[in-house]
């Protein structure tokens, strides 16, 4: 199980893009750790989203960090745009990529935080080689391209070795889950070994404060 405090992202995917400044400010105020943008070109993920303007106009309203997850092919064409419009950190897919090394080597070029995110029918082994260089891992509980999707309980274990590589190859990596986590799937991707959690529908939804939302998701981890 991790320990030390647990991290939120949560993913703009899911927000009301008519009120996303004061969502996120929202979020910001709620305590959120970073703010989780998705960017999906309809190749690598059958679904279109948010480019380098939408990250460009967050910057204006949040201190948080913008961690930039591209699924999308080719990502070395978008680093630069996307750095400059005020991305903090990027998520790169080890399926589509065809030099990760190199990709993650440009996002430290530019002073950025990297990662490597793995669909569901990934292996985490693919991760030995790469791990040195990175400040992030992200293990997908979903097939990545839209929200709203259940939690596949099956990437459970997966998360567990993934916990036991970083912990004997990188400690201090961040451990990220995203796809369905809510406050019946959160303390299960935390028990095995999960310390960031990217949450879209279960913090941005019509039901309740973005507020209250995260407060439910807190007060699940602590049970």
């Amino acid at each position: 199980m991790t320990t030390g405090p647990i991290k939120l992202a949560p993913s703009i995917l899911a927000a009301d893009f008519a009120r996303l400044g004061d969502q996120v400010a929202e979020a910001e105020r709620a305590g959120a750790d970073r703010i989780h943008v998705d960017v999906m070109d309809g190749h690598f993920v059958p679904n279109l989203s948010m480019g380098a303007e939408i990250v460009q106009s967050l910057r204006r309203v949040t201190r948080l960090p913008l961690e930039t997850h591209l699924m999308i092919f080719n990502p070395d064409l978008f680093l630069d745009e996307f750095a400059q419009a005020g991305s903090d950190s990027f998520l790169v897919h080890w399926e589509g990529n065809t030099d990760v090394s190199r990709t993650v080597q440009r996002i430290k070029a530019l002073g950025k935080s990297a990662g490597v995110a793995i669909n569901p029918a990934t292996s985490a082994a693919v991760l030995e080689e790469i791990l040195p260089d990175l400040d992030q891992v992200l293990i997908m509980t979903v097939n990545p391209g839209f929200g709203h999707q259940h939690f596949l309980h099956t990437t459970l274990p997966k998360i567990a070795r993934a916990r036991e590589l970083i912990d004997r190859t990188k400690p201090g990596c961040g451990l990220e889950v995203d796809g369905g986590i809510d406050a019946t799937t959160a303390p299960l991707a935390v028990d095995a070994g999960a310390d960031v959690l990217v949450a879209g529908s279960a913090v941005f939804n019509d039901r309740e404060s973005v507020a209250a939302a995260m407060q439910r998701l807190r007060a699940a981890l602590e049970h």
